[in-house]
């Protein structure tokens, strides 16, 4: 442990986590925002599927670790909407499985401790033009649709509300912008547009919510914000600009 201790965010899912630290990630942006309040953490697996995280939750998120997460953001669906291969292979769960997946992630996630929140994230839609000319011929039977994605985030989405869980919509959120198309690098993994809609997204939930103490990044308190003698000097001699006020960039960008 390197101390002073922070507050946890994990980022816990398949690809669209894993690489959420290139491309003008949503990742990096949420590590840039929260720099001196939260530690991000990336649990991302490229090409996981619920079946396969539910094997190994018990690894990722041991309930006896000294400490826990203050935010755990969860996304699965993608792959697991992915039709289903001929030989019984591959990524694709049927969808009564993967809401009683996502159900088990989210019981083990919520007994971690009293004080871990969680925000689940729906299958964001997938560009199908890009996805056909991008997608190799050595992939047979490659199946992955708008509509299959909508119909698992549709799961997703009435899981949580079941549940009491905080999730966001990306599907519809997505769509709402006139040019979602450019929110992927590749027709599913996003780019910097598609990446900024799900911190805007992400800041939006944790604005709203009620939780104590409460995680957003405006309401948390900055490390080693008091005023020291080696702050930068204005032109006037006197030491002003304190650590804290380094924020000022996000603020402008960030609600």
């Amino acid at each position: 442990m390197i101390g002073p201790e922070r507050p946890q965010i994990v980022l816990f899912g398949s690809s669209i986590v894993q690489l959420s630290f290139s491309n003008d990630g949503w990742g990096a942006a949420l590590a840039d925002i929260y720099s001196r309040k939260a530690d991000i953490v990336l649990r991302g697996y490229y090409g996981w599927n619920s079946r396969r995280a539910v094997k190994v939750i018990d690894q990722i998120f041991p309930k006896e670790a000294a400490s826990q997460p203050s935010l755990i953001i969860v996304y699965f669906g993608g792959n697991d909407s992915m039709g289903p291969h001929s030989s019984g292979l591959g990524p694709h769960v049927p969808l009564a499985e993967y809401i009683e997946n996502m159900r088990k992630i989210a019981n083990h996630l919520q007994g971690l401790s009293d004080t871990t929140r969680l925000i689940f994230l729906g299958c964001p839609p997938v560009d199908e033009a890009r996805l056909r000319e991008n997608t190799s011929t050595i992939f047979s039977e490659l199946v992955r649709t708008n509509e299959l994605c909508r119909i698992y985030s549709e799961a997703c989405v009435e899981l949580c509300n079941e549940m009491g869980i905080k999730v966001i919509d990306l599907w519809t959120a997505f769509q709402k912008h006139d040019n979602w198309l450019t929110f992927f690098t590749d027709g599913v993994h996003l780019s910097g547009e598609g990446s900024k809609i799900v911190v805007e997204e992400i800041l939006k939930v944790l604005k709203e919510a009620e939780w104590k103490p409460s995680l957003h990044w405006k309401s948390m308190p900055t490390e080693f914000s008091e005023d020291s003698p080696y702050d930068l000097v204005y032109s006037d001699g006197k030491t002003t600009l304190n650590p804290s006020d380094w924020t000022f960039h996000r603020e402008i960008q960030w609600d």
